[in-house]
């Protein structure tokens, strides 16, 4: 019973500020290193050396394929709960596994649908990291 009583304490805590509308420190930390990743995804193809564009071109697959063994969480959110709770998931924060959907809704005022979201962004990967080749094929450095 002591067992269940903490559990419910850890998720009760790591909930608050996702409850409360606001995000702590580490939330805070948690969300701009997610938005820091996102320019990466969007601006790495650009990258002005090749070296660049290899690490660019290795990461992109990686982070594609780490969400789909996790479950369509990223290993982030999965940091952000072991932190948090001491779990490597916390089913109380919104965002885990949704984070992309979360900032939509925040930003554009509707929340898109677990489908519309892995269409958009595993295209968008996609699309990307077929811009870093064909930079790296066929420009000139």
């Amino acid at each position: 019973m002591a067992g269940d009583e903490e559990d419910q304490r850890a998720v009760a805590v790591a909930a608050a500020p996702a409850m409360s509308g606001g995000r702590d420190a580490l939330g805070w930390a948690c969300h701009l290193v997610h938005l820091a990743v996102m320019v990466y995804f969007v601006t790495g193809w650009l990258a002005p050396a090749r070296a660049g564009l290899f690490i660019y071109m290795g990461f992109v697959p990686a982070v594609a394929l780490q969400w789909q063994v996790n479950r369509n969480t990223c290993v982030l959110s999965n940091l952000e709960a072991l932190l948090r709770t001491g779990r490597w998931r916390n089913p109380a924060n919104p965002e885990e596994g949704a984070w992309f959907a979360t900032l939509c809704a925040d930003t554009l005022g509707f929340r898109p649908s677990p489908l519309q979201v892995n269409v958009f962004l595993y295209s968008l990967l996609f699309v990307l990291w077929l811009m870093a080749l064909i930079r790296l094929v066929y420009w000139k450095f």
